[in-house]
């Protein structure tokens, strides 16, 4: 069993409410985890831990660690618990390390997260990791094709689910957990990337634009 303490800074995106990973920290430990929205201020290089997690949101684990000549890598680990928008988390952790990444570190930090009943993905350092990257351009296709009148909203949210057996249709999921959220994601990535699969549909900007005036 490995120790370990959080560092709460508040707002926390992976862990919003009371979670055996909350319950299971000490007051010291092999390893740290910093959670919320300051994690990343908080931050601070500690050699003496096997280990330290730092709760990523669309950052990536170099703007914390910084970068350099492609040789990065410690005991320092991002992490982020899939979740989309103001939806629930997901029990799905994804591990973000660099190259030079302490083997020990990364053990640690998944023997911590699976200990508290959570899944652990594990991945190199670049922004919306695996799921985001994956899923954002699957979404704003189907915001797309919704524009274009390929279906109507329910017709292509039932498709999804009886055709590939997934639980809730893009559509439906996007509105109940936030366009906006969606909106501020992608363009994250496709600041990064620049590619037209990352750009925020029409219909995310919309939300965008409603939510900074107070709208639903």
């Amino acid at each position: 069993m490995v120790s370990y303490s959080i560092v709460d800074t508040g707002d926390s995106r992976s862990f919003p409410e009371d979670h055996p990973f909350l319950a299971g920290s000490g007051a010291e430990g092999e390893v740290v985890a910093y959670i919320g929205a300051g994690a990343i201020s908080a931050w601070q290089e500690d050699l003496s831990r096997t280990a330290i997690l730092v709760e990523l949101h669309t950052e990536t684990l170099g703007e914390v660690t910084g970068e350099s000549r492609g040789e990065e890598g410690s005991n320092t680990i991002g992490f982020s618990r899939f979740r989309v928008g103001d939806g629930a988390p997901s029990d799905l952790v994804e591990l973000v390390r660099q190259p030079h990444t302490d083997p020990a570190a990364l053990e640690a930090a998944r023997m911590v997260l699976e200990g508290a009943g959570l899944q652990v993905s594990e991945c190199f350092d670049f922004a919306g990791r695996i799921l985001d990257r994956l899923i954002r351009p699957y979404y704003n296709e189907a915001l797309a094709k919704l524009d274009e009148g390929l279906a109507t909203a329910d017709d292509m949210d039932l498709t999804v689910k009886l055709g590939l057996g997934y639980p809730e249709g893009p559509i439906e999921l996007l509105e109940r957990t936030g366009l906006h959220h969606h909106h501020d994601v992608t363009q994250a990535l496709f600041e990064v990337y620049g590619t037209r699969h990352y750009a925020p549909a029409r219909r995310a900007r919309v939300a965008k634009k409603r939510a900074k005036r107070g709208l639903s």
